[in-house]
C-alpha cells in the first residue's frame, strides 16, 4: 500500500458509487473505503482529479503530486471506472446493484457572454484552455491574448498564456481590483510575469485580431456603468472566464431531485430528495474550491455509512472558535519565520514549474511539531498533571480524558494550562 494509507474496516458488504473523479469523489471514496464499503468511481474523463487536473494550472499544482495522492487512494481498493460518464443514473444505479451514490460532478461547462463578433474573431472559453493544457498539444491562442473575468481561473489563463508564449496577455474586468474576486497574492504574481489589466472595461465587439472595449465608471452602489468611451485592443483570442456551470443532465429520470439557480438542493446531511443519492463540491450551494469539495467527500461520506447502518446520527455539534488569548504560546518552541521558496517572475513567464515551492521534510517536520492545536486536545497531559484533585482521568491513547466532577472543584487550572484552549469551565446549574 502506497504511502500512509491505514487499512479499511472490515467488508461491510455494501456498494458505492461515486460519479466524479474530483477532489469531492476522491475524497469521499477514500473514507467510504476506509470505512469498509466496496467503492467505485465512475469518470467521463481520461484521467483523475477534476478540475485539479483541468482546471488548475501546473504551476500551482504539480501533476506528479496530484498522481500520487491519487494512487494512494485508489491503493485502498477503489475501482476506478475513466472514460465512463454516467448519463442515466436510474439506470445505472440498478444495474450495478448500487447501495448508495455520491454525486461530485464537477463545473466543467464554461459560461458564455452575447458578443457581437466578426466571422474570423477566435473565442474561446477559459476551462477549454486550461483543459487543453493537459492534452498532447497546447492551445494555440496567438501573441496578442485577451481575458474577460476577474475571478482566479481568468488570472489563470492570463498566465497560461504568458508561458505559451503570448507577447501580450491582458485581462479585462469591470470593476476595480479591490471589487476582483480573484485572491490578491494571484493578481500580484500575475502583474510580476508581465499580465496588464484593464480595470473598468467591458468588450463591446470582437474581430479576427482587434477587439473594441468600452470604459466603466462605478456607480453608488458600486455596480459599473457604460460611459460610451471606446478604444481599440489588438487580439489573437478571447478566453471568457465568466464561471462554470455542471452539467445535471445525468439526473433527468431520477425522482425527488430539486434543482435551484443550478445546483441541486441537499439536506444538512448531503442528501438529495431520492433516498441514497448524496451529492456535494461544485453541484450543490457552497463555495467552489478545492477545500470545501474534499469537505463535502468527507461529510457524505460519514452520512452515507450512517444511512447504509440504518443509523440516524444527531448532528455534530461543532468547537467553538479558539482566539489567541485562550492559547499558552509559551508551551510552543520559538522558531523564525520559514518562507516557502517562490520562482523568480523571470522563469515563470516561461516554464510552468511550480511557482510556490513546498516546504523540505525536516522544515515540515519542525512546523507540524510546532502546531498549535487550536481547539482540539492532543493529549499533552498537562490538565492530568496539574490537577490537585485527581480529577482528571486518563482513558488510553488517542481517547482523550475524562474528568470525575465529584471530586473536581472547579478551580480552573486546567483550562489555564492547557496550552491549545482545548478545556472550558460551564457554569453548574443549581436546581431551585
Amino acid at each position: 500500500m502506497a504511502g500512509n494509507s491505514p487499512p479499511p474496516a472490515a467488508n461491510s458488504g455494501k456498494k458505492v458509487l461515486v460519479v466524479g473523479a474530483g477532489p469531492s469523489g476522491l475524497a469521499a471514496a477514500y473514507h467510504l473505503a476506509r470505512l469498509g464499503h466496496q467503492v467505485e468511481i465512475q469518470e467521463a474523463g481520461p484521467a483523475t482529479g477534476g478540475m485539479m487536473r483541468f482546471g488548475i494550472p501546473k504551476y500551482r499544482l504539480p501533476r506528479a503530486v496530484l498522481d500520487a495522492e491519487v494512487a494512494r487512494i485508489l491503493d485502498l481498493g477503489i475501482t476506478l471506472k475513466l472514460h465512463t460518464p454516467v448519463t442515466n443514473l436510474e439506470k445505472t444505479m440498478r444495474t450495478g446493484t448500487f447501495d448508495a451514490v455520491f454525486l461530485a460532478v464537477g463545473a466543467h461547462i464554461g459560461k458564455r457572454a452575447v458578443i457581437p463578433a466578426g466571422d474570423a474573431a477566435h473565442i474561446v472559453d477559459a476551462i477549454s484552455v486550461l483543459r487543453g493544457m493537459e492534452g498532447e498539444s497546447p492551445p494555440l491562442l496567438g501573441r496578442h491574448v485577451v481575458v474577460y473575468g476577474g475571478g482566479d481561473t481568468a488570472v489563470d489563463v492570463a498566465r497560461t498564456a504568458r508561458r505559451l508564449g503570448a507577447t501580450e496577455a491582458v485581462i479585462v474586468y469591470r470593476r476595480t481590483r479591490e471589487k476582483m474576486p480573484a485572491h490578491d497574492s494571484e493578481i500580484e504574481e500575475a502583474l510580476q510575469e508581465g499580465i496588464l489589466v484593464k480595470w473598468l472595461s467591458t468588450i463591446k465587439h470582437v474581430d479576427a485580431h482587434e477587439l473594441t472595449i468600452e470604459k466603466m465608471v462605478l456607480d453608488e452602489h458600486g455596480y459599473p456603468q457604460p460611459t460610451g468611451e471606446l478604444e481599440k485592443m489588438a487580439a489573437d483570442s478571447l478566453v471568457l472566464a465568466l464561471g462554470q456551470e455542471v452539467d445535471l443532465s445525468l439526473l433527468d429520470t431520477l425522482s425527488g431531485i430539486a434543482i435551484k439557480d443550478g445546483v441541486v438542493q441537499v439536506s444538512s446531511h448531503l442528501m438529495t430528495g431520492h433516498p441514497g443519492v448524496f451529492a456535494g463540491g461544485d453541484m450543490v450551494p457552497s463555495e467552489r474550491t478545492v477545500t470545501t469539495a474534499v469537505g463535502h467527500g468527507k461529510k457524505a461520506a460519514y452520512h452515507i455509512d450512517q444511512w447504509l447502518r440504518g443509523l440516524n446520527p444527531d448532528p455534530v455539534a461543532k468547537h467553538d472558535a479558539v482566539s489567541f488569548d485562550m492559547l499558552n504560546p509559551w508551551y510552543y518552541s520559538d522558531a523564525p519565520k520559514t518562507l516557502r521558496p517562490i520562482l523568480d517572475s523571470i522563469r515563470r513567464q516561461s516554464t510552468f514549474d511550480e511557482v510556490q515551492g513546498g516546504l523540505d521534510e525536516n522544515n515540515a517536520l519542525f512546523e507540524a511539531r510546532r502546531c498549535l492545536s487550536c481547539g482540539n486536545c492532543f493529549e499533552c497531559d498537562n490538565c492530568y498533571g496539574v490537577c490537585p484533585d485527581n480529577a482528571v482521568i486518563k482513558l488510553g491513547p488517542g481517547k482523550r480524558f475524562q474528568f470525575n466532577y465529584d471530586y473536581c472543584k472547579g478551580c480552573g487550572i486546567c483550562v489555564t494550562e492547557c496550552p491549545c484552549g482545548a478545556i472550558t469551565m460551564v457554569a453548574e446549574e443549581v436546581s431551585a
